[in-house]
């Protein structure tokens, strides 16, 4: 259910009594979309959210409040130097319109009374926050718009304020049930099959104001209306009266594929007495909806965009891997070249110096065997052979690099894949953040990220001095067992926290995490090394397998190869352990 009308009229409805009288103390604009009014009234301190994000417009009461940026934008900067220090005045609503009006008293710079108007207008992309002064002329709004980009009006500073217009019908001025069903009968008689339930939801929601698309379609299923007929749809119009008139009301998740995606308004039908409904229940549903939905969003999209980065990353170094791997491919002919040389050094004194593409010499390294030795026949034997042992010096030379460079590509695309592992098993900003620090510090990295500047790089620096690190924590019998989810913090839990008595547990050949088994000196028991095993494979790329090898050593058999990156270690005197993580 989008923030339509009727939930507009209601969120508001729980703010006039508190809010009217309120001084306005603080005002912040935490990101484009997002004001936030600090408003004391009644002897307590509200926060009111306004956001006009195109998925998420909506006003309410939070106690999310979001990190406020370090320069306030220059709208917010308008907004309090006209509205702090104001007292609300007035609070209302236009029948089922998603705009909200605030009559606002001030005091201007002449020490005078003044009234202020802010409006806020909920209408998904088109959404605004626009301040009028006591004639109805725009001050500023948040978003500017021209005639040409709406067609009808200006929102523009000094332009006079004009309502938006709607050709649907508003239901809050209809009286009866005759009047309501006049309205959508046409439509009605359109439709060709008298189930049809999603043709009469559409009807009903493009002809009035205030109802969206979901919130008919589950009314409809609600009043468990099957066919369309005016006995159906007069059971349905008085659903939709009770909803607006009744207090009692209550909002409810909608999954899909177990997943949250909406939310609807309904009554609460096994509560007459109204017990479970809070002083602001629609208000407090709509902030934890909300915030949920965008600390999802910004989740999403945070490890989304890395996650597309670091995936490129992958395809480019896998390209130069198969590029090295063609390299050496062709150096494994250099012993074959060497051998044409030699043969053709040695045979100099039988040969003519005729051009010729190839001759037949015996090889002294395979019994005499005759051997066929190509010859480019623009050259003589004798410079065919130094061209053959210029290549073979060449391949030889090139072996070396070639092979250094395969090793560290190799160990770059080991430590690139456990990025991507840290990245599908994220599930925080938080992680994410870590993630995103740990790479901005790696130098293979640096062509694919956004240059920072130098200040920000200062802070994230203390930061991360200031670290504090939180590794999964189980209670395995009488010992407690960490798991790091992430690199730097698998180097932490193993080098910094764990003693070096302690066991450390990690997947066989397969990226997961570090796990400490802090034990000490105490002798450990096959079962509680098995349930570790277990949990170490639980929190590996191998989670979905069911045979996973799991190596573990004490801890002072784990070294970190100096310049080697994070995470990555070499261990001895380990033993294995096969163990099924899907096994409970």
């Amino acid at each position: 259910m989008a923030f339509d009308g009727i939930v507009t009229k209601k969120i508001i409805n729980e703010l006039k009594n508190d809010l009217i009288g309120g001084k306005i103390e603080q005002i912040f604009q935490n990101d484009k979309n997002t004001v936030l009014f600090k408003i004391y009234a009644n002897s307590s301190h509200f926060s009111l959210n306004i956001c006009i994000d195109a998925h998420n417009c909506r006003i309410n009461l939070t106690n999310h409040p979001k990190a406020n940026p370090l320069v306030a934008p220059n709208f917010c900067m308008l907004l309090r130097k006209h509205l702090v220090g104001g007292r609300i005045l007035k609070i209302e609503t236009f029948g089922l319109e998603r705009l909200v009006k605030f009559d606002i008293s001030t005091v201007n710079e002449f020490n005078e009374l003044e009234n202020k108007t802010l409006i806020i207008e909920l209408m998904g992309k088109h959404s605004n926050i626009i301040l009028l002064n006591s004639k109805n002329i725009i001050i500023d709004a948040l978003r500017h718009i021209t005639a040409s980009d709406e067609h009808y009006r200006d929102i523009l500073p000094s332009r006079l304020y004009v309502f938006p217009n709607s050709e649907k019908k508003e239901f809050t001025s209809i009286n009866s049930f005759s009047n309501f069903y006049s309205e959508i009968e046409k439509q009605i008689d359109n439709i060709d099959n008298d189930n049809n339930i999603e043709a009469l939801a559409k009807s009903i929601s493009n002809t009035y104001t205030g109802f969206c698309l979901s919130f008919v379609k589950y009314s409809i299923e609600k009043c468990n209306i099957k066919k369309i007929n005016s006995q159906n749809i007069e059971i349905l119009y008085n659903y939709f009266n009770n909803i607006l008139s009744s207090n009692n009301l209550k909002f409810e998740n909608l999954y899909k594929n177990n997943k949250l995606s909406d939310f609807v308004l309904t009554i609460y039908e096994d509560n007459p007495n109204n017990e479970d409904c809070k002083k602001y229940i629609l208000n407090d549903f709509i902030d934890n909806f909300y915030f949920k939905r965008e600390t999802i969003e910004t989740f999403t999209n945070y490890r989304n965009s890395i996650l597309k980065m670091i995936l490129d990353l992958l395809k480019k170094y896998n390209s130069r891997l198969l590029s090295i791997n063609s390299k050496l491919q062709e150096c494994s002919k250099m012993d074959e070249y060497k051998l044409y040389g030699e043969l053709i050094i040695s045979n100099l004194y039988k040969l003519t110096n005729t051009h010729t593409d190839y001759i037949e010499l015996e090889n002294y390294y395979d019994n005499n065997n005759l051997i066929k030795v190509p010859l480019d026949k623009k050259y003589s034997p004798n410079q065919n052979a130094q061209r053959y042992f210029k290549k073979y010096n060449k391949l030889k030379n090139a072996l070396q690099i070639v092979s250094i460079q395969k090793r560290e590509t190799e160990q770059e695309l080991d430590y690139i894949q456990s990025i991507v592992y840290e990245l599908e098993t994220s599930s925080t900003l938080e992680e994410i953040q870590d993630i995103f620090e740990e790479i901005s510090e790696n130098i293979i990295f640096k062509n694919s990220l956004k240059t920072k500047k130098k200040e920000k790089r200062k802070i994230s620096k203390k930061k991360k001095k200031e670290k504090n690190y939180s590794p999964l924590h189980f209670k395995i019998d009488d010992f407690d067992l960490y798991v790091g989810r992430n690199n730097k913090e698998n180097d932490w839990l193993t080098f910094t926290f764990a003693n070096k008595s302690d066991i450390w547990f990690h997947t066989k050949d397969i990226h997961g995490s570090h796990v400490i088994l802090k034990c000490g000196d105490s002798d450990v028991s096959d079962d509680v090394l098995v349930k570790c095993a277990k949990i170490a494979a639980e929190h590996s790329k191998a989670k979905q397998s069911s045979n996973v090898p799991v190596d573990y050593c004490r801890v002072k058999f784990v070294k970190k190869p100096i310049g080697s990156k994070p995470g990555m270690v070499i261990f001895t005197n380990n033993k294995t352990i096969y163990v099924n993580p899907l096994n409970n």
